[in-house]
């Protein structure tokens, strides 16, 4: 047999690599608490607004004051620019929590952003240091509309956290001051993910059961307000609130 005949050894095909799921593969079993809240929890029922606060209030606490968040599924379709919905809307109790605010600004109104409670006040050197150290250790940043010079660069940064300054979101204008007293106060930001659901926190467990009410009314009534003219259908499709640790709780939506 000649060395051309010699049969030679045939690589062995890759294997093929076993794709693991994301995430922890071994999840903890939930806790006997967090069953024992579920349990309360009727699935198949949509409850009035007063029926969930109760309900969510009447479950046992975790070791810290939980947020309290809402969640509305929408029927937007959210490939389509114009059917997106971003903006602020101020909660009348507030968010129960310290907010972290940045402001960049210079002179004179940047000493009165301070005055007004801005925790950080910069402008270049603020943006600097996001940039180099990938620093995104605050709530809430607003940018006087002269500072979109050096604000301009940070959206790949601050735009997947939900942090980029937007005139949409009013965290881009010349009124910094009124800004940042109104976030500091409870004024929230949101924004449709792409599934077409806003998300956003509305209080704290420790409130009173008045005060998580008229948050959740007036969230719920300025995204009925922000509405896109080219939605069809159906507008809110589903609304549930939690508190951190707690199970969702469906609640009715009037038309």
């Amino acid at each position: 047999m000649t060395p051309e005949e010699t049969p030679q050894a045939q690589p062995k095909p890759e294997e093929k690599k076993k794709r693991r799921r994301p995430g922890n593969p071994h999840p903890r079993p939930a806790s006997k608490r967090y069953q024992a809240n579920k349990a309360k929890v009727d699935k198949t029922k949509v409850y009035t607004l007063e029926e969930a606060v109760a309900l969510l209030l009447s479950c046992k606490n975790a070791k810290f004051d939980e947020t309290v968040e809402i969640v509305m599924k929408l029927g937007i379709d959210p490939q389509k620019a114009d059917q997106l919905l971003r903006g602020s809307v101020s909660l009348p109790k507030g968010l129960g929590k310290p907010v972290k605010v940045i402001v960049f600004a210079e002179g004179e109104l940047a000493e009165a952003a301070k005055k007004a409670g801005a925790d950080i006040v910069g402008a270049k050197d603020l943006a600097d240091k996001i940039v180099a150290e990938n620093w995104v250790d605050f709530d809430v940043a607003i940018a006087h509309t002269g500072m979109m010079k050096h604000v301009g660069r940070l959206g790949k940064i601050l735009g997947p956290k939900g942090k980029m300054p937007s005139p949409k979101s009013g965290t881009v204008l010349d009124d910094v001051v009124t800004a940042v007293r109104e976030f500091k106060a409870g004024k929230v930001e949101y924004r449709t993910d792409s599934y077409g659901n806003v998300h956003v926190p509305v209080g704290k467990k420790s409130f009173a059961p008045e005060n998580l009410i008229a948050n959740i009314e007036t969230f719920i009534e300025h995204i009925r307000h922000a509405k896109p003219a080219s939605s069809r259908g159906t507008y809110m499709q589903k609304i549930v609130i939690s508190s951190t640790m707690g199970p969702g709780i469906s609640i009715e939506i009037k038309r």
